[in-house]
């Protein structure tokens, strides 16, 4: 019986614990505020964010990262964007900044047609050099 009252006390004080840092952590995540001139300009410059990956991160976007480097181009986005710059612009300012690698969708260029388009070649002529090795092995 004494198992049981200390088996409920330990589950108890894990539960508290896991609320307790649960809390905690929504707490240290800061908000960014920042005040737009309207709401269709705050709309365009979070879904510009969206679209644009921070250098330094695995695979995320500009608003889903916490990184100071992710928030201090957050934030140029959206003084670009409540400046007046269009979408366009903005991207073509973060592409010459940190290169292209900020954009989900890089434009189609040589450099990125070479990219995707050797190692697609190297694949098909190895698979043409083991077909034409297994067959003169058969004709042996």
């Amino acid at each position: 019986m004494k198992w049981l009252l200390g088996f409920g006390i330990l589950l108890i004080t894990a539960m508290l614990n896991v609320s307790m840092a649960s809390g905690y952590q929504s707490i240290s995540h800061p908000v960014d505020l920042f005040e737009f001139d309207s709401v269709a300009q705050q709309k365009q410059a979070i879904h510009l964010a969206k679209t644009l990956r921070c250098p330094m991160c695995q695979n995320q976007n500009l608003i889903e990262s916490n990184s100071a480097v992710a928030k201090d181009i957050r934030l140029r986005v959206f003084e670009l964007i409540k400046a007046g710059s269009s979408e366009a612009e903005v991207k073509q300012y973060m592409v010459a900044r940190y290169g292209e690698h900020v954009l989900y969708q890089p434009s189609m260029s040589l450099k990125n047609a070479l990219l995707w388009g050797i190692p697609l070649l190297l694949a098909v002529g190895m698979f043409g050099f083991m077909v034409r090795h297994i067959q003169r092995l058969g004709k042996e």
